[in-house]
């Protein structure tokens, strides 16, 4: 088993980074044949998806999340008044939490002779909810 952390700088708010290639490549330095690859968020407010990195779909996701979540619609978790020890930047993000419980917060994926056993348009993706910021995603290889 290796079990390695990367590091994903997003640049804005709502940005989607796939992780596809990185985690090919830790797979290759593992020299493990079969198995299967976790890709774990150690945030709450982003994603982990499979899907088309596609420039439309991925405005379509973002479309698509405002609508389950929107940004301003009174949630508790925005309410910093009355929740006890934040720090003073904490942001408004009732939003970010949940539009990552839609999506998820871990994908695992088979591996058969050391490739990824992806699907022709399928990509790993990390999806920033409340960006832009460093993020950091665990990848364990089994």
């Amino acid at each position: 088993m290796l079990t390695e952390i990367i590091q994903i700088q997003s640049t804005s708010t709502h940005s989607c980074h796939s992780i596809t290639e990185r985690i090919q490549s830790l797979l290759n330095t593992s020299q493990q044949l079969e198995g299967v690859v976790c890709a774990f968020s150690q945030h709450s407010t982003v994603a982990m998806i499979i899907n088309e990195m596609e420039e439309r779909l991925i405005l379509d996701l973002g479309k698509w999340l405002e609508e389950m979540a929107p940004i301003a619609q009174g949630y508790k978790h925005d309410d910093l008044h009355l929740r006890e020890n934040i720090p003073e930047d904490e942001p408004k993000n009732a939003h970010s939490h949940l539009r990552a419980l839609l999506l998820g917060n871990h994908v695992s994926v088979p591996f058969k002779d050391g490739k990824l056993q992806l699907g022709k348009y399928q990509d790993i993706i990390m999806v920033e909810l409340d960006g832009p910021r460093e993020r950091n995603i665990v990848i364990s290889i089994h």
